[in-house]
């Protein structure tokens, strides 16, 4: 195994690029030191995909500087300043209120990638919170987490998972304490430019929208002033394309983020915070998991109208920026800020549908096709089934490794799923391209509500992750299920459904 440029015994964590941001952006603020730190989880998968050797974060030292148990003064550790619309109110400030960026680690072919530690003790935004995370909600970021990996979805990642020795209040009873150490590409989301907009005016955006096309959106420098085009008008695309194909990604495998605040939304097109998120079982176009969205305005059919949504709040912070004479000629901006945010819906509808007729194992582009493929999930939702069951076993049927009697046996209606299934037949490509095709579109597996709670019921009641690391490992390769994990493919029986998830806060 590659490591880092020092030996293995050595903090491969030394850099802290967001010193380069206005001082206003961040505080900076060591993680709490916890009573008994100790690893409960290392990811060798990602260490290995990073080139980076387990040796020092297995170590007493590792295991101390990555639980808040250092002394951290040449490390510079910082909560990150934002803003955010939460379910559509403004807060002018937000920020991390449980979380401490320790800086980053460089990995072997020279990306850096940002360590933050969440759930490691209170910081200038915590407002009124005790800046803990449960072991629960440790939990099901790493295990949410990972099955976007796993999926092949632009994601934030769980680097370890760190108990603290310590108890936390939730809910009126102590529960277990923990850390997640997070990785990320990047931790700037809206929320940060609406931050910068409020405290430090059009001089803060500039400052961080710079960081972020020198760190993240290297090509977009390439773009000279022009009159009709400036490099942050290209920025704003870029990211706008980044958002529209990753809740494209979301929505094909049925997943819902459940909490798509403007402070949830990162800025190089990751998953990020997995709090009141949710897989689908039974396809419904309007399902919502989380126990705070009453108005389902996070819905799954919501999440591409929430998106554009919050990229006008961004395009609001980039308005000086596009136009240098804003104050004098508001129209021009506005103008400018139109076409990215078109692009977006350009780019959304033509991911969603591709990813759609690629699900189906059709790629023709009939009248009969196109109707096909546009009431295919209505046809889902109709008959109640689960989503990733009906397009495994669609699949499968494809490859030839089972008869139709299984997929038939989804539809409540025998004779509907038998015109269905002669139908689809009609319009779907035999080509083996296709059916590959089909296969990395649709999972066998995914990380189903009830299964997720169980283990952490059994983590946090029982001190038993047996079920824990058969998800984790599963869910590396949600396409291939072995024979000993059939049933993880398993939905919920109606006393397992999980009809809400909450906050982990």
């Amino acid at each position: 195994m590659n490591t880092s440029d020092n030996n293995s015994l050595d903090n491969p964590i030394q850099h802290q690029t967001y010193l380069a941001l206005p001082d206003g952006l961040y505080s900076e603020v060591p993680p709490v030191r916890v009573e008994q730190p100790s690893l409960l989880v290392l990811n060798h998968d990602l260490l290995t995909r990073y080139g980076l050797s387990t040796d020092w974060f297995e170590s007493a030292d590792g295991i101390n500087f990555l639980a808040g148990n250092h002394d951290y003064a040449e490390q510079h550790p910082m909560a990150m300043g934002y803003a955010g619309h939460q379910f559509g109110h403004y807060s002018p400030q937000l920020g991390d209120g449980r979380a401490h960026m320790l800086g980053q680690l460089k990995t072997n072919n020279d990306q850096f990638i940002d360590v933050q530690l969440k759930g490691s003790g209170r910081t200038p935004y915590s407002r009124g919170g005790d800046g803990r995370a449960t072991l629960g909600a440790v939990i099901r970021e790493y295990l949410i987490s990972e099955a976007m990996a796993g999926l092949k979805i632009p994601t934030t990642r769980t680097l370890a998972m760190m108990a603290t020795g310590d108890k936390v209040m939730r809910d009126y009873q102590m529960v277990p304490g923990a850390i997640q150490v997070r990785t990320a590409t990047s931790h700037i989301r809206v929320g940060s430019f609406q931050y910068a907009y409020a405290k430090l005016g059009a001089s803060g955006v500039k400052a961080l929208a710079d960081f972020l096309i020198t760190h993240h959106y290297p090509d977009v420098s390439e773009h000279e002033v022009s009159d009709n085009k400036n490099k942050y008008v290209a920025l704003f695309e870029a990211i706008c394309v980044r958002q529209a194909n990753l809740i494209a990604q979301w929505m094909l495998v049925g997943f819902i983020h459940g909490v798509m605040n403007t402070d949830n939304m990162s800025l190089v097109g990751e998953s990020i915070d997995f709090g009141p998120c949710a897989f689908m079982d039974e396809f419904k176009a309007n399902k919502v998991f989380s126990s705070i969205d009453r108005e389902s305005r996070y819905a799954w059919d919501q999440q591409a109208n929430i998106g554009y949504w919050n990229l006008q709040r961004l395009a609001e912070t980039f308005l000086p920026l596009f136009d240098d004479k804003f104050n004098e000629d508001s129209d021009k901006a506005i103008e400018m800020a139109q076409a990215p945010l078109s692009v977006y819906v350009t780019v959304f509808q033509q991911a969603f549908q591709d990813g759609l007729k690629q699900k189906l194992g059709v790629t023709a582009s009939t009248q009969d096709a196109d109707d096909f493929i546009n009431e295919a999930l209505p046809t889902v939702a109709g008959e109640s089934m689960d989503f990733t069951q009906f397009f495994d076993a669609l699949t499968r049927v494809a490859q030839g490794d089972e008869s139709e009697t299984q997929l038939l046996s989804l539809f409540s209606n025998q004779e509907k799923g038998e015109q269905w299934i002669a139908r689809w037949h009609s319009v779907r490509d035999l080509s083996s391209e296709s059916v590959k095709a089909m296969r990395a579109a649709n999972p066998a597996l995914i990380a189903r509500n009830h299964q997720v709670e169980q283990a952490i019921e059994d983590a946090m009641e029982r001190d038993d992750f047996a079920l824990f690391h058969r998800l984790s490992q599963a869910l590396k390769n949600p396409y291939s299920v072995s024979d000993d994990n059939r049933d993880l493919q398993a939905a919920p029986m109606p006393e397992q459904r999980v009809l809400r998830t909450f906050c982990g806060t």
